[in-house]
């Protein structure tokens, strides 16, 4: 007798994939059928998929002053979702083929608010939206030095304009709370810094 509630179907048949659009982005279209949790195979279905770099996000803190610097910048997707699309945000940064996700945490730092990090500690790797985009995220926390933090950064050949400013930990977790900060990776930052924030100051201070 098959045991369906712990059994783990773990087959794939990609019967066709083609390319609807290419640019900065990628659109996919795949013909597949997948392994079923009741046994044998689904009938053919056909999916979109968000081809997309993975990311880097890292929130920046200072155990010292027991803060973290947050960068604001406009996103288009956030358009007629909300009252303002200029959101609060980690520093992030997509993952170019030949590099790995710390390299990337560091040039994003500098770029986006000016920061150097003494060291990066792992948060966690997550799927953002895995029923349509194949993105992947490595998140992490950036030890710094808020001192003097802020201003206005980013690069121009990529139409960067980003406001950093630094928060006392206790606002930006009641940002949080009050729907202040929205996007995923913040809110996921914040809360796993509010679980192990003792240990971090225990360790970097």
């Amino acid at each position: 007798m098959t045991d369906f509630a712990n059994a783990t179907p773990n087959t794939v048949d990609i019967v066709k994939r083609e390319t609807c659009f290419k640019g900065f982005y990628e659109l996919d279209r795949l013909v597949l059928r997948h392994e079923l949790f009741a046994g044998g195979m689904s009938r053919e279905i056909s999916r979109e998929l968000f081809v997309r770099h993975d990311a880097v996000c890292v929130l920046p803190y200072d155990p010292q002053r027991d803060e973290v610097v947050l960068i604001e910048q406009f996103r288009v997707g956030a358009i007629g979702k909300t009252t303002n699309p200029w959101l609060v945000e980690l520093v992030a940064g997509l993952i170019d083929k030949d590099e790995q996700p710390e390299e990337v945490a560091h040039r994003e730092a500098q770029e986006e608010a000016g920061l150097v990090f003494a060291a990066l500690w792992p948060m966690t790797q997550y799927f953002p939206s895995p029923g349509g985009s194949n993105e992947f995220v490595h998140l992490f926390l950036g030890r710094c030095d808020s001192t003097g933090a802020g201003g206005l950064h980013g690069l121009l050949e990529e139409a960067e304009d980003i406001r950093v400013k630094v928060w006392a930990y206790e606002d930006a977790l009641q940002a949080v709370r009050d729907g202040r900060i929205c996007n995923a990776a913040s809110i996921i930052a914040l809360q796993w810094l509010a679980l192990n924030r003792d240990e971090v100051r225990g360790l970097w201070s």
